[in-house]
């Protein structure tokens, strides 16, 4: 395990020494995405609980290896290294075909914070997952950094303002793309990845879980899948269950098992309501999910308890 300084400086250190190389291509618009990705990997530090990453894991989650859509294998603490797969043909070769358990994060969208998040969940459910790194957004920028203080009161729900505030910065992804020297067809790589997975009959996916934004990455490919392939969504959803920390979002109404836990002092939750049912509330705790802070969710802890409640007791 890692203290954060020493994790969060070796990720900034690798980042810094191959910014030429990563700049040859499109210098300019490397250069305008190189504050956004500073910034995303110092928010998750913050943000989540990333001494569970170890040193080495840290160097291999460079954002130009684990960028938006990429998808990372992560196994409990104590087990092998985790492995970074940039699209579905890498994840199956991986052998993600077992997985059945899928998280994905919010806040910065870095690779370092989707790793975090990805290992307290699969401590909590004693096995590999498969982590989604999600993607920028003025919604990361503002609403998440401020964790959900009181300035938001007033506005008609953080989903709607979720949505028009990551869409007004499509124009970052597209840049990322140009910078790859791809032509950018489709800006939402992390819901359209989320989307694939689930649409894959190769995978049985049984446990569904975000925290923050990260939990309309999940809506957004839930409703995605529902249009593209009804009968998959219905199987998908009679089974599904679905945890979202830290943000209530509107799910398709055949996904019945959806809990919802966020904490006292989180006006977030409060923003977007997903439905009239009240969201588990964690008591003194904030938005973030890093340990090492007061004030912070437990995810392990509160997943861990979810799921034994969820086991059918025995005979």
């Amino acid at each position: 395990m890692t203290d954060n300084p020493f994790t969060t400086g070796i990720h900034q250190w690798t980042h810094a020494v191959t910014l030429p190389w990563r700049l040859f291509g499109r210098p300019s618009n490397a250069a305008l995405l190189e504050a956004f990705r500073q910034r995303n990997i110092l928010l998750d530090a913050l943000f989540y609980d990333v001494k569970v990453v170890r040193h080495d894991e840290a160097i291999e989650l460079a954002p130009w290896k684990a960028g938006e859509g990429a998808i990372l294998i992560v196994p409990p603490s104590g087990g092998d290294d985790l492995t970074v797969c940039p699209d579905l043909d890498a994840f199956f070769a991986a052998g993600g075909a077992a997985i059945d358990t899928i998280a994905v994060a919010g806040v910065g969208s870095s690779a370092l914070g989707t790793a975090a998040f990805g290992r307290n969940v699969a401590d909590a459910v004693g096995r590999p997952v498969a982590a989604v790194v999600s993607g920028y957004g003025l919604a990361d920028l503002v609403t998440e950094a401020a964790g959900g203080f009181a300035w938001a009161a007033g506005l008609d729900g953080l989903y709607r303002l979720w949505g028009r505030l990551d869409h007004s910065l499509d124009w970052i992804r597209a840049l990322e793309a140009e910078t790859r020297g791809e032509k950018p067809e489709h800006t939402h790589r992390d819901t359209e990845t989320l989307t694939a997975l689930l649409a894959d009959p190769r995978l049985e996916i049984s446990l569904l879980t975000g925290h923050s934004k990260g939990n309309l990455v999940i809506a957004d490919a839930l409703h995605a899948l529902q249009r593209q392939d009804r009968a998959r969504s219905d199987a998908l959803g009679a089974k599904l269950r679905v945890v979202c920390f830290s943000a209530r979002v509107k799910l398709p109404r055949v996904v019945a098992r959806v809990t919802e836990v966020v904490g006292r002092w989180d006006m977030i939750g409060d923003f977007a309501m997903r439905r009239r049912a009240p969201p588990a509330i964690v008591p003194d705790a904030w938005h973030h999910t890093n340990t090492d802070f007061v004030g912070h969710v437990p995810v392990t802890k509160i997943l861990k308890k979810i799921l034994a409640e969820d086991a059918p007791s025995a005979p």
